[in-house]
């Protein structure tokens, strides 16, 4: 694909802004802004992978790694300013599942030890981890904050912290699971994933290409469940003062 091919597909930014405009949904200044901002990335990108493959430096690995968890934690906090501390747990969060992933991929010889491996698949892991976590921030928010009372008579009843947020808690992990666990039962058949497809479109194999992407099936299960539990039980604890009392939460 040359750049003017790829001027062409600009069609496809000019149907949502016609959309927009003849609509009045007002979202043609955020279409553009967004539609320039992936440009200007995605190119910048481009170029600082190349250049990070042609190194094959392990500094630069790292450098890359590092830069995408501070990105998805900095994107991810917003979401649960309310909960202390939320910052570091995330960070924490998407670090054990990154050297979760990378050990048993690597350990095991699943996938050779290169910057084209690890940067593309930390990048889906992060990613998604990012995601799951804002899915679970909403819903694990909204959830304590709608159960307040009942939360707070269990407390009153000589309940501990654990026991009065378990069932928010619980709620909100399988919300946050739920989206990965059903997307997965209809891949293949409603939809062909980005790794898998752009692989048969650069020629390869279609039978290597799916073998590529059940691994990465494989490795977003894990992800989902890691992501809501480890986040999770890390945030709760800090719902409740010293004297096992709900904090009540800022608007």
């Amino acid at each position: 694909m040359t750049y003017l091919t790829l001027s062409i597909t600009l069609i496809f930014v000019l149907i949502p802004l016609f959309l927009s405009k003849t609509l009045h949904l007002q979202l043609e200044k955020d279409t553009i802004i967004a539609t320039v901002r992936s440009i200007i990335q995605l190119l910048a990108v481009g170029y600082v992978l190349k250049f990070v493959f042609e190194a094959e430096s392990f500094f630069f690995i790292f450098l890359m790694v590092a830069l995408m968890i501070a990105v998805a934690t900095d994107n991810a906090r917003k979401k649960g300013k309310t909960i202390k501390g939320i910052t570091w747990k995330i960070a924490i969060t998407l670090v054990v599942i990154e050297i979760l992933t990378q050990s048993i991929l690597l350990g095991f010889g699943v996938v050779p030890a290169t910057a084209q491996y690890i940067i593309s698949i930390s990048g889906m892991v992060i990613g998604n981890a990012m995601v799951l976590a804002i899915l679970f921030l909403n819903r694990f928010t909204a959830e304590v904050e709608a159960r307040r009372e009942e939360t707070e008579l269990i407390l009153s009843l000589g309940g501990t912290p654990k026991q009065a947020v378990r069932q928010p808690l619980i709620d909100a992990i399988k919300t946050s699971m739920i989206p990965t666990i059903e997307s997965q039962k209809t891949i293949g058949l409603v939809q062909l994933p980005g790794m898998m497809s752009g692989q048969i479109i650069a020629g390869a194999d279609p039978v290597q290409a799916v073998q590529f992407q059940l691994m990465i099936v494989f490795l977003l299960l894990t992800n989902a469940a890691m992501s809501s539990v480890l986040l999770g039980f890390l945030s709760y604890p800090t719902l409740f003062n010293e004297r096992m009392q709900l904090i009540k939460r800022k608007r």
